[in-house]
């Protein structure tokens, strides 16, 4: 009788040590029913926030020079393989650009192309200095263009106030600068307007 004492007593302490949420009148009910089934109450894990890679802020841009031309590779001759690449760019775009297309497919898909390499005019502005100037468009911003011409000079052009024009293949596009004051980026999933007023 002494050891079955002593044999209760243990169980009931190793009961209540291997489950201390439990309490004992649950434990007692578990040995009468001659049935004892050992919980596992594992530690919760503490989720490690992941630390979101953050890129350069505009002003870290600008102080690193990320996106400035070297003077020594401002040559138009560098940058006519990618006007290439865009006339191939824009034909599978359009589908082959075939004399049947019509034009105003061709012009709502220009209008979220891609315009890096493209040859464009300006053709009207508010400011005469700006008219006949004619290059590759090296990079597009929400304002501006910057075009390098055959003269091997790189432009900035804004885009408010000014009508640029794009050849190829024999179809001639316009682009209404104060209407495309967006980035590349922006303009991909915009949805403009097919009609509205048009000015400079």
């Amino acid at each position: 009788p002494q050891d079955l004492e002593k044999a209760k007593t243990f169980v009931h302490a190793f009961l209540k040590r291997s489950m201390p949420k439990m309490k004992d009148e649950a434990i007692q009910h578990m040995l009468t029913r001659k049935a004892v089934v050992l919980e596992h109450y594992p530690k919760k894990k503490t989720k490690q926030k992941r630390k979101k890679t953050k890129g350069f802020t505009a002003k870290q841009r600008r102080e690193l020079r990320l996106f400035e031309i070297e003077p020594e590779e401002q040559k138009y001759a560098i940058f006519l393989p990618l006007h290439e690449l865009w006339k191939q760019y824009i034909r599978d775009l359009c589908h082959g650009l075939k004399p049947d297309a019509q034009p105003h497919m061709i012009q709502s898909k220009l209008l979220k192309a891609d315009l890096h390499g493209a040859i464009v005019t300006v053709t009207k502005s508010k400011c005469p200095s700006y008219v006949g100037i004619t290059g590759i468009i090296l990079q597009e911003f929400k304002h501006v263009f910057k075009i390098i011409t055959k003269e091997d000079k790189l432009k900035v052009v804004p885009k408010l106030n000014n009508v640029f024009s794009l050849e190829l293949d024999g179809f001639i596009s316009y682009i209404y600068g104060s209407k495309f004051l967006l980035r590349a980026s922006e303009r991909s999933a915009k949805k403009f307007k097919l009609k509205g007023t048009i000015d400079l």
